[in-house]
């Protein structure tokens, strides 16, 4: 059953649309790459059902930010910015090779990687100069009063260790995640305790001229590297090599150190983006496609 040379693509709106209409390059470029091997890729509509079935179906699977449902299937993400995406057998980002791996600053060069740096911070962040204000933003996710396994805290607890410090404090909701009466009365209740918290606020404006971010591990956090901002994590994730993080230092020393960490943040980009992740505009893109895939277990 699993040597059928057949890609089931299991997808969501819009990007289900998106991927019918030829629009979604990655796929597009994997597409090509299958059917001149003679294989036939089919798209779907993801879901609870099609998901179930997917294992008793032929061929391979395709998944999009989902965990894959059997060892024939991958998933794939964009990492952060167009043109760079990830292909992995598991969705879950802190698991990944990159996680995983280690970064040497030494090994790149500062020309190159400053000039990558700036690049791509005019394309992905265009804008006025970034600034080091005073105020800590904290970008939140979803789950605000849960502390899930591969967190220090949970997000009430992130809030309250840097409210503690003093400093004006920014947290910001983020736009897909639906919070109830309790997640809001939590956050009153902060408010009520530090009046240095402010919530709500528009994150893009608020990152430009923040002090440092502090977040769980927030695509938020990424952007905050590309503008040089000093970053705290209070989860496991895939661009932690060059962050301070609260499970290592404990929440509060890594807090109090942000505000002077000065990492090797453009060295870190260019190694990230550049050099190790699937850069869909690089002279190599295809080879480095065809890798992935085998390394996923596809046979290509």
């Amino acid at each position: 059953m699993g040597e059928e040379l057949l890609l089931n693509v299991y997808l969501y709106p819009p990007v289900l649309q998106m991927a019918k209409a030829g629009r979604l390059g990655f796929l597009n470029r994997m597409t090509a790459l299958l059917e001149a091997r003679g294989w036939t890729v089919r798209i779907r509509h993801s879901g609870e059902g099609p998901r179930a079935r997917a294992p008793a179906r032929p061929g391979y699977a395709l998944f999009n930010m989902e965990r894959p449902t059997h060892d024939r299937a991958l998933t794939f993400r964009r990492a952060y910015h167009y043109p760079y995406w990830r292909l992995e057998p598991q969705a879950e980002r802190w698991r990944w090779p990159i996680a995983q791996a280690r970064f040497d600053p030494d090994l790149i060069e500062d020309r190159a990687a400053a000039n990558f740096a700036r690049r791509l911070r005019r394309r992905v962040l265009p804008g006025a100069d970034p600034v080091r204000g005073d105020h800590i933003l904290i970008p939140l996710q979803g789950h605000l009063r849960k502390q899930r396994s591969f967190q220090s805290a949970s997000p009430i607890g992130m809030i309250r260790h840097a409210a503690m410090t003093g400093r004006p404090c920014i947290a910001t909701l983020h736009p897909k995640e639906v919070h109830d009466d309790r997640d809001h009365a939590a956050l009153g209740a902060l408010q009520a305790e530090y009046p240095n918290l402010t919530i709500g606020g528009e994150t893009a404006v608020l990152l430009r001229d923040c002090a440092f971010v502090v977040t769980q591990n927030s695509a938020v956090g990424f952007d905050a590297l590309i503008l040089g901002k000093p970053l705290v994590l209070f989860a496991q994730s895939d661009f932690h090599h060059v962050a301070l993080n609260a499970a290592d230092l404990g929440a509060d020393p890594a807090i109090a150190m942000a505000a002077g960490h000065a990492p090797p943040t453009d060295k870190f980009l260019d190694w990230f983006l550049r050099r190790n992740s699937l850069d869909m505009m690089a002279p190599d893109a295809d080879d480095r496609l065809l890798s992935a895939m085998k390394k996923g277990g596809w046979p290509v």
